[in-house]
């Protein structure tokens, strides 16, 4: 077990030394500076921003793609906007369908926990929509 841990250390430690050779860190300070001043001219809060950018690193360091679940809320927020049925839109009915009563009761409070973390998630990106196209 700990050469399972200490290869993957190794391997963060290889990856964040090209990361530094690479100018990752350098070219996130410019954008990171760029953003603040195009919020700061917006009128935005250049705290949120920044904790918005930090996010946006994290996945970029983490190599994080957008789950199923999220890009199909966004898909309907996009085409509809919120809609008062989005819990039975995003339903699997098929699966609803075969469940008891409290399992089907959990899967809608689960759902729904999951629908507004990813409706959260979306409003945070329209709100910095400017900056997501440079990050």
């Amino acid at each position: 077990m700990s050469k399972e841990i200490s290869r993957t250390l190794r391997e963060e430690a290889r990856l964040a030394k090209q990361r530094i050779k690479s100018g990752f860190w350098a070219s996130c300070q410019e954008d990171f500076s760029e953003k603040k001043e195009m919020a700061r001219e917006q009128g935005l809060n250049e705290s949120k921003v920044g904790q918005y950018f930090k996010t946006q690193v994290e996945a970029k360091i983490e190599g994080r793609q957008e789950d199923a679940f999220y890009l199909k809320v966004k898909e309907m927020l996009l085409s509809e906007g919120e809609v008062s049925d989005a819990i039975g839109r995003l339903t699997d009915h098929a699966y609803f369908d075969t469940l008891s009563y409290e399992e089907k009761q959990r899967y809608t409070l689960t759902l729904s926990e999951k629908y507004l973390r990813a409706l959260e998630k979306f409003r945070k990106e329209c709100a910095f929509d400017a900056f997501n196209h440079s990050v």
